[in-house]
């Protein structure tokens, strides 16, 4: 997902009028010939998202979230790592050996794609994550630092999220406009555009409540304030993310009702 949209080409930056949704800036037409692969560019970013693969998924509601998850083998990627870190170190405090274990799962889910010759796009962000959070760890030998870059990450979402309703160009609404043919007519919609304002603050609310709960955990720096960061971790994500993203489809289709404009729909893959 983008947060911006439709820059002015004299400055660069939003328009002078981007502010008001009803003035019908960024409409489509309105800045198309200024930018004309901006607008592409954000529905396949748009399509990538947990919410673009539901929009486009044909089948039951439980099988399109589980798809927009990663499947069941995204879902073992995404969690057994984090889960192996907690149950090593809560029962062994030994930072070294809970990092190396945790990498080597996540090792061996990319081993396996690359082997059965499925897209590793996922295993290998995971690995990458799982590394650097691991070479963060290791350096220091502190377990909490296994959770830095998470932590991080959840505040540069948070901050790009809050400017996005700042300057008034919501991030769901960009996806869900350009994911649906809208493009960015919803913003001349008021209620529409309130409704998109919402959903937007509802994500900043998920990475914010991260960082609320864990931040603490992590200055704490004791061993059994870094099990409570891993657990918190494992509790705030996939569990929180799921149902928010559920939400957040049913929204969309309620507001743009119209079926995805055509060259947006695309196949995607398995797990």
């Amino acid at each position: 997902m983008t947060d911006h949209d439709r820059p002015d080409p004299t400055t660069g930056g939003p328009r002078a009028d981007a502010g008001d949704p009803a003035s019908g800036a960024g409409t489509p037409g309105s800045g198309e010939a200024s930018a004309p692969g901006l607008g592409d560019s954000i529905a396949a970013a748009a399509r990538r998202s947990g919410l673009g693969q539901l929009t486009e998924s044909d089948g039951s509601t439980g099988a399109a979230l589980l798809g927009a998850l990663g499947g069941v083998r995204g879902l073992c990627e995404t969690i057994l790592p984090g889960l192996v870190f907690l149950v090593l170190f809560t029962f062994t405090q030994n930072v070294p050996l809970s990092i190396v274990a945790s990498v080597a799962v996540a090792v061996v889910f990319t081993v396996v794609r690359i082997v059965g010759k499925t897209p590793v796009t996922q295993a290998m962000a995971g690995l990458i994550g799982v590394g650097i959070s691991a070479i963060l760890a290791l350096i220091t030998g502190r377990g909490e630092d296994n959770f830095l870059l998470g932590i991080w990450t959840n505040a540069a979402y948070a901050a790009g999220i809050l400017i996005s309703i700042l300057v008034r160009w919501p991030v769901i609404g960009l996806a869900a406009g350009y994911l649906m043919g809208d493009g960015v007519a919803w913003r001349r919609d008021k209620r529409k555009f309130r409704v998109m304002q919402a959903l937007t603050f509802l994500w900043f609310l998920l990475f914010a409540a991260r960082l609320v709960v864990q931040v603490p955990l992590y200055l704490a720096h004791t061993d059994a304030a870094t099990s409570a960061l891993a657990l918190t971790k494992l509790l705030m994500g996939v569990p929180l993310y799921a149902p928010l993203l559920l939400v957040t489809w049913f929204v969309v289709k309620g507001q743009f009702p119209q079926k995805p404009a055509e060259g947006t729909r695309r196949t995607t893959s398995a797990g």
